[in-house]
């Protein structure tokens, strides 16, 4: 059977605007200030790494897991939300580095959370994943093709992420921090945003 190309386009459309690859690199600056390049160039592909796997278990069975154990989207959202709500919070009164000092940095690796979950693979991108696998009634050349797509994208996402590196060296000490506040005050506006589509959500079913 042939593939939909024009499905597959607007898969990887939506799965882009929805994991935002652009957005990534200045919250990674952020969240590895400090951090070397080999250990940033390790958290972004384990995040991504990690964001795949979650998108490709969310894309396969991702509806029936939530209903086995009882969760709805709209309450991911939320504890999603809170979650990211409690890293803003860090970022913006400089808590990652007070806790990095006399720490590895495995004990303060973003790699799980936020990065691959929730910035990456976040409730939007694993609730596209079930909407788009649901469109396919089952056809397995085209679930395959859409994953594809997903890990199109997750490779831009990394490729973000690489980014932040030389963009950390451009701006210099005090435009890190500068840019570190910022950007937890958009983390925390983009937390509160999850959890305000959660609660839309819930009042729509």
């Amino acid at each position: 059977m042939a593939l939909d190309l024009a499905f597959l386009v607007t898969a990887f459309v939506t799965l882009l605007v929805v994991i935002d690859p652009v957005s990534l690199a200045p919250l990674f600056l952020g969240l590895t200030g400090g951090m070397s390049v080999s250990q940033r160039r390790h958290i972004a592909l384990r995040a991504c790494l990690i964001s795949a796997g979650l998108l490709t278990l969310f894309g396969l069975a991702g509806e029936s897991l939530l209903t086995a154990v009882g969760i709805t989207m709209p309450a991911f959202q939320i504890a999603g939300g809170i979650l990211l709500f409690l890293t803003a919070l860090d970022m913006l009164f400089d808590r990652r580095t007070e806790r990095r000092k006399g720490h590895t940095p495995e004990a303060d690796d973003p790699s799980v959370f936020p990065l691959a979950m929730p910035l990456i693979a976040g409730p939007g991108a694993m609730a596209s994943m079930i909407l788009l696998v649901g469109e396919l009634d089952g056809d397995l050349a085209m679930i395959a093709a859409l994953h594809v797509v997903m890990l199109a994208v997750i490779v831009l996402a990394f490729a973000a992420l690489l980014i932040a590196t030389p963009l950390e060296r451009i701006l210099g000490k005090t435009g890190n921090m500068v840019v570190t506040r910022l950007l937890g005050m958009l983390l925390a506006a983009l937390s509160v945003q999850f959890v305000l589509n959660g609660l839309r959500a819930i009042d729509m079913v």
